[in-house]
């Protein structure tokens, strides 16, 4: 990894207020969940901050930030001479392609595949024949003349380059960009497709720092530290209007900078010049080349799927960055810095209470579920992939001291353990699951009454935070699983034979690894 550390500064040494810089804080934290923003501007970060548990160093999940990564390579094999923008898919996998392709599939190039003017209007079903699943969609529009988002597509992006160059998409960003621009491969993931292609549609995960890292590249022309990683002609049509976006309107009519043309898996926005690479939830890295600033952002905006209000809220904090350096604000400055280390999201409960009776009588006591599906894991974040659901919990114990809930459960026949909060902070485990790449798991817990008890699983590398409710009836315990986000997913049914507690290893670092 050779990308160079950035060098901080203040924010008026780089002509920002820092008032204006801690009411854009305020803002965001009125409209929606913050989790971590960075801020360059002249080739330097002058404000930084991240909502406790989430830090610097985790990686996020980028959605559909992912794309604008896929397309990047597709545009490094471009530059390398690789892969033609007018290249014709059907010739990259001819294999793949229906017995009777129609006209508008055998026009159909990469081109058309970067900006979302495949012309279809529907997704298949993801399979380990997606490909193939892929190009049998009929192609209602002429090929590079319609938009239609289409994940399924960005992912084909990853397959392109596979097929062109001989080497996994992973290992190509590795190579290619990863090392070159200081992102560190080793903290970066990827969720795959059912046959092992990389999930290039939504299913990358990387730090707001790598996000910025992305787009600057972009801001710079494609150079980084005086070397070429992509044509300049590349990063002139991927920032630039391809295709029209109007049509977006009619299913998000809120979601005003949606409407306003799409570059090579990158969106132009409102402020003249501005573009930026978007992912579901509101993880953007947006690049202001006139005012020579980036902002990078992840956050779960759960009000509105695309994050308009946040976007909203950075355009106006925007028009008030200044051209020159202002006056060093020594007091503003230490307020904002002190602010921005002491950022942090609220535990579900401050004033949490002991419920001693119904501790005591469920404590060692083990319940085995007798229907329906509970498990902590959210299974939208991987259904986009092809990843089917796991099966649910099947057997679990609870035990409560002081300030934490020990749970031991069985799912997918292995044993796991997590610790939950109950003095109103979070508590950290590590919780891997089978075909699962996120495994960091913050969970909080309180008693809603006497008999529920309620615990909000935060997957860490994710926009997601499960709520659980247990709630115990004799030797019975009814659940359910609400999505915080939005969605109802689970619910079930235990029952208890006053069975022993399950016995779960550790390993010597302390962290919960699976029973043997």
């Amino acid at each position: 990894m050779t990308g160079k550390k950035f060098e901080r500064t203040t924010p008026e040494a780089v002509g920002i207020s820092s008032k204006s810089l801690e009411q854009l804080i305020e803002n965001l934290e009125r409209v929606t969940e913050m989790h971590g923003i960075m801020i360059m501007r002249h080739e330097k970060i002058c404000a930084e901050g991240w909502w406790a548990p989430y830090a610097p160093g985790i990686r996020h999940s980028l959605h559909s930030l992912s794309k604008t990564y896929s397309a990047t390579a597709v545009g490094i094999a471009v530059t390398e001479g690789k892969v033609s923008l007018d290249e014709k898919i059907l010739s990259i996998f001819p294999e793949k392609a229906p017995e009777n392709p129609d006209e508008n599939l055998k026009q159909l190039t990469v081109k058309d595949i970067l900006c979302m003017g495949s012309g279809m209007e529907r997704l298949p079903e993801v399979t380990e024949n997606w490909l193939q699943d892929y190009l049998a969609v009929p192609i209602k529009h002429r090929p590079g003349t319609a938009f239609q988002y289409n994940s399924v597509g960005s992912t084909l992006l990853c397959a392109i380059v596979e097929r062109k160059t001989g080497i996994p998409a992973e290992e190509y960003l590795k190579s290619r960009l990863f090392d070159k621009i200081g992102i560190d491969s080793d903290n970066f993931l990827f969720e795959r497709m059912p046959d092992g292609t990389v999930f290039g549609g939504g299913g990358f995960y990387a730090t707001t720092e790598d996000n910025l890292r992305l787009m600057k590249l972009y801001k710079d022309g494609g150079v980084w530290e005086g070397e070429r990683i992509l044509s300049e002609e590349y990063v002139k049509m991927a920032i630039s209007k391809q295709i029209d976006t109007a049509t977006e309107k009619n299913g998000n009519p809120e979601a005003t900078d949606n409407f306003l043309g799409y570059g090579f898996q990158i969106w132009v926005c409102q402020p003249e010049n501005v573009y930026r690479a978007d992912g579901a939830m509101g993880q953007f890295s947006i690049v202001f080349p006139d005012q020579d600033m980036i902002i990078s952002v992840n956050e779960t905006a759960s009000n509105a799927h695309w994050a308009q209000n946040t976007l909203d809220e950075i355009w106006k904090f925007a028009r008030e960055v200044w051209e020159e350096t202002l006056p060093e604000d020594e007091a503003a400055s230490t307020h904002l810095k002190e602010k921005l280390s002491h950022l942090s999201l609220e535990a579900p409960c401050r004033q949490c209470s002991r419920n001693r009776e119904k501790e005591s009588e469920i404590n060692g006591k083990c319940y085995f579920v007798s229907e329906g599906r509970m498990g902590f894991e959210t299974e939208i974040q991987n259904s986009h992939a092809g990843l089917k659901p796991l099966e649910g919990i099947t057997e679990f114990t609870m035990r409560f001291v002081p300030g934490t809930c020990e749970m031991k459960f069985c799912q997918q026949g292995k044993e796991h353990e997590v610790l939950i909060a109950t003095d109103g902070s979070w508590r950290w485990n590590r919780l891997k699951l089978d075909g699962r790449v996120n495994s960091e798991l913050c969970l909080s817990g309180y008693w809603e009454d006497k008999n529920c008890f309620v615990v909000h699983a935060r997957w860490i590398e994710t926009c997601y935070e499960n709520e659980l409710k247990f709630c115990f009836e004799k030797d019975q315990v009814h659940m359910s699983r609400m999505n915080k986000v939005g969605a109802l997913y689970d619910i079930a049914t235990a029952y208890s034979n006053g069975a022993e507690s399950l016995k779960i290893k550790r390993t010597k670092r302390g962290d919960f690894i699976n029973a043997e």
